[in-house]
Formats: C-alpha cells, sequence, structure tokens
C-alpha cells in the first residue's frame, strides 16, 4: 500500500483520506440536520454548540488539507521512472517510455510513449488477485519551462482508461502539437475528479505541488507533409 518511499499524487495515505473526507461529509450533512431541528424547537443553546463543533471540525480538516499542502514539494521524475497513483487497495504506476518528434505540415509534433501498470505488489490482501480495476479519470497535459499546457490532440494506442488485471500493463501514445519555442517539456498527469481538491494529500488539493515526468530525447523523424 501507500508508503512515504514511492511517488505519488498523494503525500498522504490515501484510504485515511478518503474515510476523512466520507466522514466531514457525513458528519456535516448531519450536523446540518440537527442544526435546523433544535432551531425549529428554539433550542438555540444546542444549536450554538452543534454550530461550534462543526466549526472546530472544519478548521481541523483545512488545517490537514493546507498543511499536507504546504508540506508537498515539486519533483520531476527522471524518464521510466514511475509515478504512482492510489485507488484505495492497490495502485498503479505511470512512466514514459520514449518519445519521438518531427514535422508534419510545418507543425511541430511529440509523440509520448505512457505506460500504464498495474503493481501487484501494492494490492491490499483482501483484494481479489485477479480483480481487474478500472482507472479513475485522468487528465494529462504537457507542460513547458515557460509554464505554459497543451493538451493532447490525439490519444492512440491502448486508451488509458482501459481496466487492468495485476501485473499487466499497456501503452498509449499521446500526440501533442506544439510551438517552436516549447522547451523543457515535463508530462503533468493527474486525477480529474472534483472530491480530489478536497482530499488531504491529494495534489490536486489547494496550493499542493505536483508531481511531473520528465520525458527522454526525443528520436528526431523527417518532415512530412500531407498528400495533394
Amino acid at each position: 500500500m501507500w508508503h512515504s518511499g514511492i511517488h505519488s499524487n498523494m503525500n498522504f495515505p490515501t484510504p485515511v483520506a478518503v474515510l476523512g473526507f466520507l466522514a466531514a461529509i457525513a458528519g456535516s450533512v448531519f450536523s446540518v440536520l440537527t442544526l435546523l431541528v433544535l432551531l425549529s424547537l428554539h433550542k438555540t443553546k444546542w444549536a450554538r454548540w452543534i454550530g461550534a463543533l462543526v466549526g472546530a471540525g472544519a478548521v481541523v480538516y483545512f488545517g490537514l488539507l493546507f498543511g499536507f499542502s504546504l508540506g508537498s514539494r515539486e519533483v520531476t521524475l527522471a524518464p521510466g521512472e514511475e509515478k504512482y497513483f492510489c485507488e484505495i487497495d492497490c495502485h498503479l504506476a505511470y512512466s514514459v517510455r520514449a518519445s519521438r518528434e518531427g514535422l508534419q505540415n510545418g507543425q511541430r509534433v511529440l509523440h509520448v510513449a505512457l505506460r500504464t501498470r498495474f503493481d501487484e505488489t501494492t494490492t491490499s490482501p483482501t483484494r481479489p488477485k485477479n480483480a481487474p480495476l478500472t482507472p479513475n479519470p485522468r487528465e494529462v497535459v504537457l507542460v513547458d519551462g515557460q509554464g505554459r499546457t497543451y493538451a493532447p490532440a490525439m490519444m492512440t494506442g491502448t486508451p488509458i482508461t482501459r481496466a487492468l488485471v495485476p501485473t499487466q500493463s499497456y501503452e498509449t501514445e499521446l500526440v501533442f502539437h506544439l510551438p517552436a519555442d516549447a522547451s523543457q517539456l515535463r508530462l503533468l498527469l493527474t486525477s480529474s475528479g472534483w472530491e480530489e481538491h478536497l482530499l488531504i494529500g491529494d495534489e490536486n488539493s489547494l496550493g499542493h505541488k505536483k508531481t511531473y515526468l520528465a520525458l527522454p530525447a526525443p528520436e528526431m523523424e523527417t518532415a512530412r507533409q500531407a498528400p495533394a
């Protein structure tokens, strides 16, 4: 399972973060309903106590959320190194395997081979050994040294949403159209769920630093023209 020695989208144990998030949502809903009932019964003293309890819980939760964001650091993994994504009871590992670049109709085009791997050594002991896993939704962009981002113009090969079983892996080719001055390129792969912004330790939470994947030196292709 999660530990501090792996490069992950989290710097806090995912099961704990998810349970804390669910508990915070459930507690907030229950507290608001209780507060409304107490107010309707004119129990203002108890209502104030409930309001204070909710406020204290919010301070603790968001204190942890921002604390782990402030304690995070930006990391750029070397080509071939893996970035792990926690899926509660198992992990998927992503790495850049190769890149190639060329000109097509005067447009700079970069192809990036992204590998997805189901690391069987990170599964929970209670998880069935051959149970498939469908990855959570992902967002992927290329970031240059000026902070500009580029979304893939095309994805070929195996879709990054394809389910896997432990030990299985596949590759997806990402195609980017880039301006001539784009340099110091890094790949940023993140989860795209809205709840990620409220999970303690998630790299999508406010102020949290990101983990990037460096690109290997691209193989250069000869320029191609579109057929007449």
